[in-house]
């Protein structure tokens, strides 16, 4: 059976920092790019960050540039999000994706509340 679960969000306050991880399990971990997602109250769901397969080549949000680090650790079968100088707009449940040719595996979210 194909999980993703995430942990790791909460409350924060502007400035601070949260890490997020996203446990993977029933297929292939390594041979999957992963990513990150997030969705604010009444809003789309949006990229933040993904990292492909490779391990190297990633890509952010403008919005989080300099900001977050998507990480990956195969062979514990990881993702990771480390967010730092979090702002107010980075409130969302925060979703992580697995994805390779036309498989796509989501998680359930977990929320991130910043907030002063």
């Amino acid at each position: 059976q194909v999980q993703l679960v995430e942990s790791g969000g909460g409350l924060a306050q502007p400035g601070e920092s949260l890490k997020l991880s996203c446990a993977a399990s029933g297929f292939a971990f390594r041979l999957y790019g992963v990513g990150w997602y997030r969705q604010a109250p009444g809003e789309q769901r949006e990229l933040v960050a993904t990292l492909h397969q490779d391990g190297h080549t990633v890509n952010y949000a403008d919005s989080v540039k300099g900001r977050f680090t998507i990480s990956r650790d195969n062979a514990k079968e990881m993702l990771f999000l480390q967010m730092n100088s979090l702002k107010l707009e980075d409130t969302a449940v925060y979703y992580c994706n697995a994805f390779a040719l036309s498989r796509q595996y989501w998680g359930q979210g977990t929320q991130v509340n910043v907030s002063s």
